[in-house]
């Protein structure tokens, strides 16, 4: 559920954003400064440069250094949009759809609207639990069912955890003033609160977090917020997470206010990879990053090793190889310790270390197409909706309403897990995960068929099944700070052994924020400057790109002995 937070009561506030805490940049600034990312030199105009992976990060990566005049060769194993995967129901209208993967997007992702705005998309509010355009929410526990339209319409119990978990966040995290400095881009300050933070809680799981709380003694409490949670639902599941991936969640609201993609999320990479830019160096004008791959990206990459001089050498999987001065790898790093044949040479040893020190969630979806949002009838007796947005400690744990309109076709997302939630659906198929969800709906709305408004087959994805992500995102657990540090700093080339450069790592496995499509963005954009820079490139001197500054806001460096 939402929980109401002083910051978010207070008056006058600047907007919030995606900045910081580990790296206060402020890259909607960058994207929207007219001098634009970069340059690099005119003897530089046509080098080809290896994108690896074609989801948003990808894209953008190649979308931008094309603008520069260089030209990106993207290769993808599946299809464009990576886990923005947006499918349609096999018979059915084709406007309607499902989210696979991303579906739900804070405000402070500034730097992904830029991007939206950009193709001309449009957004709406997502139907969240106890959001103000959720028409009605349940939350059944322990067998006990509770209908609400606002927060206020919860039992006390739920009162009190929420306000157990602001004084969590007061009494541990300085979470006012945080999340003040991250809307006043306060650098200096935030560099202060969260320094000390870092080196505190590095080695603390967000249970023990929990239980270190005096507001959170109660054992009940915690088993009610982890089942129920807040923004987008029980956060059990992360529990055994670093605390401090969830500080950087709460402090930049990026479980609240969530809006989805109309016509869905896939369509930006999609439109991305076909749009023409105004403002092209060497290319012709109309030149897009799908007319300089014939319209489809190169296949996926099966070898990658240094060659001579220093350069990345590319084998794909029709046999083709082609040799690069640089490169970018999106995908999850995962796959270069699984599918894809490394050599040892490509990344320094403790950069290998924090690549399988990894953790990534498990996370599964099962949407079906119904014939209308039924859900909005009402009950004769009690004249609540007949069914609503669903949190429960069921099988299905998050059910999800989403309709266009009372007389049109609509979807439900009759479950969202992840973690161990996930990995009890995984062996089973679509239909038997549906007939599964289906019985555990009907204990709590005993009243419903929702068999006879289905109009179509369920589409179902496990993220830890599909070949190409091994998991649906990354979470680090305690004592992961100093891997993720490496990794994201990675685009910053001057800090090591020449022989070592030239290969850049991107996507939102890298970034501060991963599971948010804001820091495939952000470390995107962190990639092109390093290309840009490996290529003897600059920044414009008004707009510093995130390496020019690096020095002032790099992240906290904690010990390593």
């Amino acid at each position: 559920m939402t929980v109401p937070t002083a910051a978010q009561h207070a008056d006058a506030q600047p907007p919030i954003t995606m900045f910081g805490p580990d790296f206060p940049y402020a890259y909607d600034d960058f994207l929207a400064h007219p001098a634009g990312l970069g340059q690099v030199p005119a003897t530089e105009h046509g080098k080809e440069v290896a994108v690896i992976g074609g989801g948003l990060s990808g894209i953008i990566t190649a979308y931008e250094l094309m603008k520069m005049g260089l030209r990106p060769v993207v290769y993808e194993a599946d299809q464009i949009g990576g886990r923005l995967r947006t499918v349609g129901f096999e018979g059915c209208d084709p406007g309607l759809t499902a989210e696979m993967g991303a579906m739900r997007f804070p405000p402070s992702s500034t730097a992904l609207q830029h991007y939206i705005d950009l193709v001309g998309l449009k957004t709406k509010p997502f139907p969240n639990p106890l959001a103000p355009d959720t028409p009605s929410t349940v939350v059944d526990l322990k067998g006990e069912t509770h209908y609400a339209r606002t927060v206020e319409d919860l039992p006390e119990v739920y009162h009190q955890v929420m306000d157990a978990w602001n004084a969590c966040l007061e009494e541990g995290a300085d979470f006012s003033a945080m999340n003040r400095a991250i809307r006043e881009r306060d650098v200096p300050r935030i560099r202060e609160i969260w320094s000390r933070l870092v080196e505190k809680l590095d080695n603390q799981t967000f249970y023990g977090y929990l239980c270190d709380s005096t507001a959170f003694k109660s054992f009940r409490h915690r088993e009610i917020f982890g089942q129920v949670g807040f923004g987008t639902g029980g956060w059990d599941t992360d529990f055994p997470n670093s605390i401090l991936e969830i500080l950087r969640v709460v402090y930049t609201e990026a479980d609240d206010h969530h809006r989805g993609i109309v016509g869905g999320s896939q369509q930006l990479p999609l439109r991305l990879w076909e749009r023409e830019p105004e403002k092209l160096v060497h290319w012709a004008p109309g030149t897009s990053l799908s007319s300089l791959h014939d319209g489809t990206p190169r296949p996926a990459v099966t070898r990658l090793h240094r060659t001579a001089g220093n350069r990345i050498t590319v084998t794909d999987a029709d046999g083709d190889i082609r040799t690069y001065e640089a490169a970018v790898f999106t995908a999850q790093s995962w796959m270069l310790l699984s599918k894809i044949a490394c050599d040892d040479a490509l990344f320094p040893i403790d950069h290998w270390t924090a690549m399988e020190r990894t953790h990534y969630m498990e996370s599964s979806k099962l949407f079906v197409p119904v014939d209308r949002p039924f859900w909005l009838d009402k009950d004769e007796e009690t004249g609540r909706d007949v069914m609503s947005m669903t949190l429960t400690d069921r099988m299905t744990r998050g059910t999800y309403l989403l309709d266009d309109g009372p007389d049109k076709p609509a979807v439900i997302c009759l479950s969202y897990t992840w973690c161990d939630d996930s990995l009890k659906w995984l062996p089973l198929d679509a239909n038997e995960r549906m007939e599964v969800m289906l019985k555990s709906l009907s204990e709590i709305y005993p009243k419903v068929d929702i068999r006879k408004h289905i109009i179509g087959n369920p589409v179902t994805v496990s993220w830890e099944n599909e070949p190409y992500f091994m998991g649906a995102f990354k979470a680090n657990l305690p004592g992961h700070y100093r891997y993720q540090r490496r990794l994201f700093t990675h685009f910053m080339q001057d800090r090591l052994p020449e022989d070592k450069r030239g290969l850049f790592l991107a996507g939102d496995d890298i970034s501060w924020t991963a599971g948010w499509a804001e820091g495939a963005v952000q470390t995107a954009l962190n990639a092109v400057w390093g290309v840009m820079t490996h290529f003897g490139g600059s920044t414009d001197a008004a707009n510093p790109g995130p390496g020019d500054v690096y020095d002032e806001i790099a992240p906290v460096e904690l010990p390593e002995d």
